[in-house]
């Protein structure tokens, strides 16, 4: 399978008319895959909660645009955030396992490909920060 931009370009136009301004393309072979890797189109002004992924890591490749990805210590305080930049200086950032984090897209057509350890787990109310 081909990542070309009329793939990226359809999940962006997917992105902007959806209510959450993202939508995600799973790459996995099958649903019984053991693996977690999919591209997800965000939008300026897409709200993605301060969460955590207590078993896996996250590896988080820009592919296009560029965003903020943000990270919170266990009260809630922003500790350190950087800027993604497709071909930029940092274009990938690994999430350790366990640690709070957030991103926001900072332009139209930010593309981005995760991958997390194992089979896909719903994050649970414990994994999302009230802040």
């Amino acid at each position: 399978m081909r990542i070309d931009n009329i793939l990226l370009d359809s999940l962006t136009e997917q992105a902007k008319a959806s209510s959450r301004l993202r939508m995600n393309y799973d790459l996995r072979n099958s649903y019984d895959d053991t693996s977690q890797r999919m591209l997800n189109a965000i939008e300026p002004g897409s709200v993605v909660p301060v969460h955590r992924h207590r078993t896996t890591s996250e590896t988080v490749v820009c592919l296009r645009g560029s965003l903020i990805e943000e990270f919170y210590d266990d009260c809630g305080a922003l500790v350190e955030s950087f800027e993604v930049v497709a071909g930029g200086e940092c274009s990938a950032l690994n999430i350790p396992a366990g640690v709070w984090h957030t991103l926001r897209s900072l332009e139209s057509g930010t593309v981005i490909l995760e991958v997390k350890d194992g089979g896909y787990v719903p994050i649970g109310d414990e994994d999302v920060m009230k802040i």
